[in-house]
């Protein structure tokens, strides 16, 4: 029995031991810094722009020519001849699908490149992660808004941002 319990306590021994040297290999990294600071973001984002600045201008125009026949229709709509009246109502409720349905359009077009070039920035944040981790020989990385608390975790993040950059 006492050897076992020397056993026991050997080998709790250890495992406190390994797994003190397993959090000298431990880093945090704060991504969503990197992101706010990567100069390409600043490019994309103007990219992004230009690429949709026509369909964009195109939806405005529409809108006003829109909003200027429903302010006609509120306008002159008691003074109007009925069959006008009813041509008008019936030209705003469908430029008004038409409306709705190319911005949605736009809407998705636009958040899905958003989302497609966010996630290269990402991706390229990644792998500085892993050069970072590797070249100092870190064994877990986490993010730090991840962690409540990493008293000896280090802090690679200026790293990866110069090895993103």
């Amino acid at each position: 029995m006492k050897k076992l319990l020397c056993a026991a306590g050997l080998g709790l021994a250890l495992a406190v031991s390994a797994g003190a040297q397993a959090a000298d290999k431990i880093a945090v990294v704060n991504v969503s810094s990197i992101f706010q600071q990567l100069p390409q973001r600043a490019n994309v984002a103007k990219q992004l722009e230009s690429e949709f600045k026509g369909r964009a201008t195109e939806l405005q125009s529409q809108e006003r020519d829109l909003q200027a026949k429903m302010q006609r229709l509120q306008r002159d709509g008691s003074t109007m001849k009925a069959s006008e009246r009813s041509r008008l109502e019936k030209d705003i409720m469908s430029q008004r699908e038409t409306f709705s349905t190319k911005a949605q359009a736009f809407e998705q077009d636009n958040r899905r490149r958003q989302m497609e070039e966010r996630n290269k920035l990402l991706s390229r944040i990644q792998d500085a992660v892993k050069k970072v981790a590797d070249s100092k020989g870190y064994d877990v990385v986490i993010d730090a808004n991840a962690v409540a608390y990493a008293a000896n975790a280090k802090d690679i993040t200026a790293d990866v941002l110069k090895q993103v950059k």
